[in-house]
């Protein structure tokens, strides 16, 4: 019965691939297969990182079988591997060859720095964060990058985030000021830009170990491109002891032993301890494979990478061209654009002025129609009046002619009268007749003021024989009455007065009208 195969789930860092791999495949296999699928040739940067049984991060052996190794198992789960960079170039604009290649360096580094495994300033980041928009968006667009597009994207690392009193918008708007000045960067030249900002930060491809040296003194060992380093605990920037590899004659190590020779013979061996032999086995293994790629670095490229420079140099010169190419025909369609909107600018100019022109003669027409009816209305007006004269002309000669015949007549009848003496005496009569007229009139207004004068006189009259008979006695029998009622006599008196008031009723006099005299 054949053996049952193992499912392997390998994550890269921009996708994730499985297999199934049989009990015997090794870990060469297992790690051709995973470069294979990805189109990868620059092999040796790269490796299989996976987590032992005791939670320790370890490299897959090509040499050995991938089940016969330490790999943490879970129940029901695939065996998990993470393809990421062993081993890291000194200068990235020449060893990366492959687009793949730096494409996977970008996205490992990029991660680092976002997650603080490798220290980045504040302001690199911003630089950082904007080659980053410019290799994932291309050239910066105001119509298509609106304010806030970047919220989502990971763009700083949140100690710089926190570090600093901004809010998002203000961190974005720096972003986007360096993003404007990467216009024209295609995506691959974008990440190189980036790998070459970030590969001269204190911290990059530097692996980290924790040590101890024969005090006891806790330390850490950076393992690197260039040679061994060691860093004081508080501090993982500034390398206290440096051991370029040009300087080791050797290194080796005695279970949790580990001995740094120098070339130079005055100088002493390094010791330092690390808590686990294993640990002393990785950094071996690191160091030999930064050693050779070291060494190879410094003599002449073999026949493959030759072929693969080569060939890089010829895939950017054709990228080259065929940008140029686009370039070219972006500039070409955005001079035929430009013309074409100048050419309906133009048209809607012309039409606008065809319109102008139209409502100008629109106009036009309108006011000779105006012009034209004014001018019949003042025609006929003028008709009107013509024919007004002419009748009040006719009118006129009437009257003068009715005039002159009445002052002919006037003299025809003063002639006349002159000639005739009964007319004359006619006139006469009716003088004299008016004169009478006038003179009754006098007479009768003298009349009429003699009748008023008389009436006057009578009035008077009545008023003397008032006051002659009526008035005076009463007041000297009121004098009396008051004189004799202080008397004896006042009954016999009273009885005459009585008498003398039934009198003055016969004469139609009333108490009242004597009161009111």
């Amino acid at each position: 019965m054949p053996p049952k195969p193992v499912t392997v789930r390998v994550v890269t860092m921009d996708s994730e691939l499985e297999f199934a791999i049989q009990p015997n495949t090794t870990g060469k296999q297992l790690f051709d297969q995973v470069v294979k699928n990805i189109g990868l040739r620059e092999i040796w940067f790269f490796g299989l990182l996976f987590t032992d049984s005791k939670d320790f991060p370890c490299w897959l052996k090509l040499n050995k079988k991938v089940l016969s190794q330490d790999i943490k198992k879970s129940l029901d789960q695939p065996l998990a591997f993470k393809f990421r960079a062993r081993f890291f170039p000194e200068e990235v604009s020449e060893e990366l060859i492959q687009e793949i290649t730096q494409k996977l360096f970008f996205l490992q580094v990029k991660d680092s720095i976002l997650t603080d495994e490798i220290y980045c300033p504040p302001e690199t980041c911003v630089l950082l964060a904007s080659y980053a928009m410019q290799a994932k968006h291309g050239d910066f667009k105001e119509d298509v990058h609106r304010p806030g597009v970047l919220h989502h994207e990971r763009l700083l690392p949140r100690r710089v985030v926190e570090q600093y009193q901004l809010s998002i918008d203000e961190w974005e708007k720096r972003v986007v000021n360096w993003w404007k000045e990467h216009r024209g960067l295609v995506k691959e030249e974008a990440m190189l830009e980036y790998l070459k900002v970030a590969q001269d930060l204190e911290m990059y491809g530097v692996n980290y170990f924790d040590i101890k040296n024969k005090k006891g003194t806790e330390l850490y060992l950076g393992v690197d491109a260039l040679g061994l380093n060691i860093y004081e605990k508080q501090d993982k920037l500034t390398p206290k002891i440096g051991f370029p590899w040009s300087e080791i004659q050797n290194i080796s190590f005695n279970d949790k032993k580990f001995v740094i020779k120098p070339m130079e013979k005055k100088s002493p061996p390094f010791h330092f301890y690390a808590p686990r032999l294993r640990i002393n086995r990785r950094i071996l293994s690191l160091c030999m494979g930064n050693h050779e790629l070291y060494m190879r670095r410094r003599k002449a490229d073999p026949l493959d990478i030759q072929q693969m420079k080569q060939q890089a140099r010829e895939e950017r010169t054709a990228r080259e061209r065929e940008r140029q190419r686009m370039q070219t025909e972006i500039a070409l369609r955005q001079q035929a654009e430009k013309d074409r909107k100048e050419m309906e600018e133009r048209v809607k100019s012309f039409e606008d002025t065809t319109n102008a022109v139209k409502r100008a003669v629109e106009e036009q027409n309108r006011m000779a129609n105006e012009l034209n009816d004014r001018r019949l209305q003042a025609e006929e007006a003028e008709r009107r009046v013509q024919q007004e004269r002419e009748e009040a002309e006719r009118e006129h000669q009437r009257m003068m002619d009715r005039i002159q015949y009445e002052d002919i007549q006037k003299e025809k009848i003063q002639l006349w009268r002159l000639d005739n003496p009964i007319c004359s005496w006619v006139q006469d009569i009716e003088k004299t007749r008016i004169l009478a007229e006038e003179k009754a009139q006098e007479a009768q207004q003298k009349e009429n003021e003699a009748r008023q004068l008389e009436q006057e006189l009578r009035e008077a009259n009545k008023r003397v024989r008032f006051c002659a008979i009526y008035l005076l006695p009463k007041i000297v029998l009121l004098l009396l009455w008051k004189i004799l009622a202080e008397t004896k006599i006042f009954r016999p008196v009273h009885a005459f007065i009585s008498k003398y008031h039934e009198f003055c009723n016969l004469l139609s006099f009333t108490d009242a009208k004597f009161d009111s005299v």
